[in-house]
């Protein structure tokens, strides 16, 4: 601490000339902002942040998540500072195989925590850290305290989910939080006063935010903000920091083109900056821009003595601590291994024919007894989409109060959504979140980040098809199972389908859904459970559960006649329907294999030997679906035909709807004698 201004303020320069050389190389990205946002993540990393340079996944490390993500050549040149990026690296930027790609994606060994996404996300997953911090000091004591950083710009600020991630730091309390607000009033298109007048200190001051307003190009006031930032107890802290955009770029006639919108979104050449004049001014060299000063190298490689030092002392304190406690040490290593707490899972008992939301919720409630580290949220609807089943075993989150173990989220399920993630990547949590299935939409930029960034967040969505009845079409969801099954057939960076979806028959089959999503530690798990009572299904081994179990190879065979003339196959709450049908076909000649498919993307990881038992090549296939029949589609292949929804619903009751279009053993019966031509 206490460094030379001088040399503070060449290395923010140093970072310019980085970002700007990075984005003018590539002929492609944003160093305007990057330019202006320098003096900060310069102070933060070479005053402030605490990591272990030697550990990079330390578990008390402070996090710090970026929220522009387009303003990625900012980070990597101060992490190239830090050590953790080469010249090289930074000269590949946003090509082929780089490290360094256009938006950072999640890279702890880099320095990287989070993958920053649409705006909005990245800070909103900083809260999420930051609560994850707070249940674990909770836990295992005030020794594990660290912070959570996040940087925002004005279009983070302007997302709507930024008024979901808000209310919910400030309504908690989070003084672990600290956000710096990069204000250079531009956005990419125009200045920000041309989209809004709102008073952002008193917004965040309403949600119970203490917020400080500095100049944010000015490195005393950054370090006076960020000393005083972390001696906050009551509140998350919002500094509000002015910035300059495009920070020292000049003309050819030198002249300053700072402040410029043109310098937000493309190369500093092509916005009408003379880099040459530009980069002397920084004190660089234009014939060779990819150079870290001197001094500057000196500056940053004290500062990585000091946090040698400084993790040194915190884990003696941590090593003394597991001494004293080794039964809380086992437990909090086991939290942050990922490892899943074994579960007798068919000791579970439910009710006959029930909703399979009513059968997760008796799951939910067995993981409230049982899985310490879990964490589930809901967006209001905790007693409909039965996360209650968990809440009922613990207690909500309450400002000072970590003890339990639920997130009231409100009615803000992208939020929600976004603040698991955070949990998720600051790891030791196992995180879970539920709304009606419908409200997925709300959701689904977050749940693709999830499976972007490979991170296990467990998603609740109950009230799955039309059969939500009278609540009508705008509460019917239709087309998203569909929406939500891509994921299944989309491969992420490590080659796997990103989601595992899982849409359970009955409560057996839910048991054994909950269980594949705890032990999925790899991606993130979809469970779509149903509103209504569902039949379970029989038993031919007379022990459901076992049978269910086949449910872990994606698609099984639930009934089998010999010589089948066809097979039939659904999901949910339709493979009971088609169940009811089989003793009609049966009675008028039709011979049949019936089978459940609860995840498309599991069945078609397995041998085509099983899936060709499954549903043999050979044989006509009937699909089933209350959404769009291309749900069914890759299941049922080119021999068959799929009954499904091509339509919005109705308000009605869920039997009359299932009747009108066709969701009825009577329709299931025709259709397959037409399919068979009988």
């Amino acid at each position: 601490m206490n460094n030379d201004l001088t040399v503070l303020n060449k290395a923010a320069d140093n970072i310019r000339i980085l970002a700007a050389s990075m984005v003018e190389k590539a002929k492609s990205g944003h160093p305007g902002g990057a330019m202006g946002g320098a003096d900060f993540v310069n102070v933060l990393f070479s005053e402030f942040l605490v990591y272990d340079p030697a550990d990079p996944n330390w578990i008390n490390r402070d996090r710090f998540f970026l929220d522009p993500g387009h303003m990625s050549p900012m980070l990597y040149s101060v992490l190239a500072l830090s050590g953790k990026f080469t010249i090289d690296e930074l000269k590949n930027f946003r090509q082929w195989g780089s490290s360094t790609p256009g938006h950072p994606e999640v890279n702890v060994a880099k320095g990287i925590e989070n993958t920053s996404g649409p705006l909005g996300q990245g800070h909103t997953m900083a809260v999420g850290a930051a609560i994850a911090e707070r249940f674990m000091a909770a836990r295992f004591g005030e020794w594990m305290t660290h912070k959570t950083y996040a940087f925002i710009s004005d279009g983070g600020i302007q997302e709507e989910i930024s008024q979901g991630a808000g209310r919910i730091a400030g309504y908690l309390g989070l003084n672990n939080l600290i956000m710096f607000y990069d204000s250079n009033d531009i956005q990419l298109s125009t200045d920000t006063n041309a989209v809004t007048h709102e008073d952002t200190a008193e917004k965040y001051r309403a949600w119970g935010w203490n917020v400080l307003s500095i100049d944010g190009n000015n490195a005393e006031e950054i370090r006076a903000a960020l000393t005083e930032a972390n001696q906050e107890k009551r509140r998350p802290t919002l500094i509000i920091g002015k910035t300059v955009m495009g920070k020292g770029a000049l003309t050819e006639d030198g002249s300053s083109f700072e402040r410029q919108v043109s310098t937000h979104g493309q190369p500093l050449s092509a916005a009408g900056v003379s880099v040459k004049k530009t980069i002397e001014n920084l004190g660089g060299d234009p014939e060779n821009p990819f150079v870290i000063f001197p001094e500057v190298a000196q500056l940053y490689a004290g500062r990585k003595t000091e946090l040698e030092k400084i993790a040194a002392d915190r884990k003696a304190k941590e090593a003394t601590w597991e001494k004293e406690n080794p039964d809380q040490a086992k437990k909090l290593k086991e939290y942050f291994s990922g490892r899943v707490p074994d579960i007798d899972y068919k000791a579970i008992q439910h009710k006959p024919d029930q909703a399979t939301r009513v059968a997760s919720a008796d799951v939910l409630s067995v993981f409230g007894e049982q899985v310490g580290n879990m964490v589930v949220s809901s967006a209001d609807l905790a007693n409909s989409d039965k996360t209650d089943g968990f809440l009922k075993k613990t207690h909500a989150f309450a400002n000072g109060d970590f003890t339990g173990a639920f997130l009231q989220a409100g009615v803000s399920e992208l939020t929600m959504a976004a603040i698991m993630n955070g949990m998720a990547l600051h790891g030791g949590i196992i995180p879970a979140c539920g709304t009606f299935f419908v409200f997925s939409d709300y959701m689904k930029p977050a749940a693709r980040l999830a499976a972007l960034m490979e991170v296990p967040v467990k998603y609740v969505w109950s009230h799955d098809a039309f059969r939500v009845g009278e609540d009508g079409p705008t509460h019917q969801p239709v087309e998203q199972e569909a929406q939500i099954r891509l994921l299944e057939q989309l491969k992420n960076h490590s080659g796997k389908n990103s989601m595992l979806v899982l849409r359970p028959a009955d409560s057996a089959e839910t048991t054994v859904a909950w269980k594949m999503a705890m032990e999925n530690t790899s991606t993130p798990t979809a469970l779509i459970l149903s509103r209504q009572n569902i039949k379970d299904l029989p038993a031919v081994s007379g022990d459901r559960y076992d049978e269910a179990l086949q449910a872990q190879k994606g698609a099984y065979i639930l009934l089998k006649d010999e010589n089948p003339d066809v097979v039939l196959v659904a999901n949910g709450s339709e493979v009971s329907t088609l169940v009811a049908t089989v003793p009609t076909l049966r009675e008028n000649g039709i011979k049949v294999q019936v089978v459940s498919a609860p995840s498309e993307g599991l069945f078609f990881e397995q041998s085509k030997e099983y899936r060709e038992s499954v549903i043999p090549g050979g044989l006509p296939v009937f699909g089933l679906t209350a959404g769009l029949p291309s749900t069914l589609a890759r299941l049922v292949g080119p021999n068959g035909v799929v009954w499904g929804v091509d339509h919005f619903g109705y308000s009605a009751p869920f039997k009359v709807l299932d009747e009108k279009f066709g969701f009825t053993p009577e329709n299931v019966l025709h259709q397959v004698k037409m399919l068979l031509k009988k």
